[in-house]
Formats: C-alpha cells, structure tokens, sequence
C-alpha cells in the first residue's frame, strides 16, 4: 500500500465536485417517507412537543401529500389522532372501514395517486388505555387475540387503498396472518412493511402526545417492545418476519439503533428503513432553537447516517426540510 506523500487522502476532499464524485452514499428525497398525523374537524393543530408539526384535517393532510409529490418524496405515513369518544378497551374502531384513517386514506388515493401512503396497523391510537393490543384482567398484553383484530384493522386499511401496511405493535405471528388475511381478500400487492425491530425507547414521547394516548398508557410497553440491551434477538425478530411475508423490514427508533440496522441489512440483504422518531426530531429541533446546532446541517448528517448503514429509506418529520434542501 501506498504511504504518505504517494497517498493523500485529502486530495479527493480538495473541491466541492470532487468530494460529490467520491461520495460513497448519496441521500435523495426518494429515500424519505414523511409521517403525517391526521385528526377530526377543518383544523390545523401544532403539537408542542413536536416543533413545526401539526396534526392535521383531512383536507390538510391531502394537501400535504401534494406538497410531498412536488418535492419528490414518493410515500406518506399516516397516524390517526382517534377522538376519545372513538377509543375502547377492545379498540374496535380500529376495524370500521369509514374510520378516520380510512378516510384520510381514500382521499389521499383520489387527489394524488402517484403517492404512495403507508399506514400504521397497531391499537395504540384506538384503545382507552393506551396499548398496542387487548389486554387482560392484569393488564397483560394478549397476543393472539390482537393479532385477530390487526388482520381485521389490515384489511379495512387495503380495502381503503393503503399501499403499505406497516405493522408496529410486535405481536408475534401477526405478519403471517396479515399476508393471509390481505391475500384472502384479494390484496395480493399491498406490500407489509414490519416493524420487525422496535424498541421499548424512551424518544417516542413527543408521538404519543401527537396521537392522544400518552396519558392513557397505563405501565409501558416492554413486554412486547424490544429490550434495547438485545441486539442479536432483533435478527431473530426480522428473520421471522420475512418468513412470514414481510416485504421490508423496519428499525425504530433510528439513530440510537444504527448498529441494528446495519446488522440487518449485512444478515439479510433486504430493504430495511429506519424510523428517525418523534424524540430524535425534538431534539435536533430544539439544538437548532439554541445555537448548538445548524438545523440543516443536522437533519441532512443524521439522514445520510441512515444510508450509510444500509437503510433504503428513513421516515422523517424532517422530511420536506430534507427534501427542499437537497433541490437546492
């Protein structure tokens, strides 16, 4: 190998052209999916604890996915804000084909087709207590009775116009009954994006507050949501998944967990996407809000630390930031 002075590495870094030719990975808004929190009434409602984020109407979210197609980004995320009049032990809302999310759904699929929309399948937004499923007299989440419902919840999403289901309670088993029950009922292209890795984490506070069950939650959620001391158990976890049907694989939430999507994506070779989570947003915002931080310099570093490790695509709230940035 070469030594100093025959090898300058810095010589590639010498001029903004030459360090684009030597890029090793390149960030696009075709790698970025934006989450978009939708709720009852003609509104607009900033969420505190997520600065720049509202939830949004129906109408506002359709006008959302329209600035998502001007600026290149190919998929929306959608998560309901359930009213609690709407919310129940059994989360049986989740499964009526004219719920919230359906409609967001098939108006987002009438006025701008050309946009992929990805949808939440999970109980948290439609339970009285705050839980991904049912749960018992302890108050112990049941596994297979919740997945029942999700297939149910699955099918009214595809039936809606759903491209992507995205499973993110962590039941086991339930991407298998999915597939079967989507395939049943004649869903044979909605693609499963599994949740296949999340984490019991403390950054998703900011996202309960956006969906309304923050203080619904009764205890946590850390015996279905993964230990983040494993790492080995989420390869076991996404193996399942893709057995069962999966068609990519989620890790959430992002950065802390960067190790486990490039170990996923080394075991496996399949489209992984990471979740940059409602508690990572909040926190490159509010550096930004003080000095100690350039926003755009921070929401470009960690997205491109996504690709680095191997993600196909991230979901961001940075996501339009993102976008308007790399077009310029």
């Amino acid at each position: 190998m070469s030594h100093y002075p025959a090898l300058r590495l810095r010589r590639t870094r010498a001029s903004a052209w030459s360090r684009r030719l030597y890029a090793e990975h390149v960030l696009t808004p075709a790698d970025l999916i934006w989450p978009l929190f939708v709720t009852e009434g003609d509104v607009e409602e900033p969420i505190a604890s997520l600065p720049g984020v509202s939830r949004w109407s129906i109408a506002g979210v359709v006008e959302r996915a329209r600035e998502a197609a001007s600026l290149g980004i190919p998929c929306v995320a959608l998560f309901p804000n359930t009213p609690a009049r709407l919310r129940s032990d059994d989360g049986r809302e989740a499964f009526n084909p004219d719920n919230l999310m359906c409609r967001a759904i098939r108006a987002i699929k009438d006025a701008v087709p050309n946009v992929g929309v990805l949808t939440d399948v999970a109980l948290d937004p439609y339970t009285s207590h705050g839980h991904d499923g049912l749960v018992d007299a302890a108050g112990y989440v049941l596994n297979d009775a919740t997945a029942d419902v999700l297939v149910r919840q699955a099918i009214v999403q595809a039936a809606a116009g759903a491209d992507i289901v995205a499973p993110s309670d962590m039941m086991d088993g339930r991407v298998g009954l999915i597939r079967t029950g989507l395939e049943g009922e004649g869903h044979a292209n909605v693609q499963i994006m599994s949740y296949a890795a999340k984490y019991a984490s403390g950054f998703y506070g900011p996202f309960r507050d956006a969906v309304g069950s923050r203080g619904l939650l009764k205890g946590d959620k850390k015996t279905y949501q993964m230990d983040p001391a494993n790492a080995e158990e989420a390869l076991r976890e996404v193996a399942l998944d893709l057995a069962e049907g999966a068609d990519s694989v989620m890790v959430k939430p992002g950065l802390p967990y960067l190790d486990i999507v490039a170990a996923v994506k080394a075991e496996f070779g399949v489209p992984v996407f990471a979740y940059q989570v409602s508690g990572e947003y909040a926190m490159i915002e509010a550096a930004a809000a003080v000095g100690a931080g350039d926003r755009d310099t921070l929401v470009l570093e960690t997205l491109l630390a996504f690709k680095r490790a191997g993600a196909s695509g991230m979901l961001t709230y940075h996501a339009p930031l993102a976008a308007r940035l790399l077009a310029a």
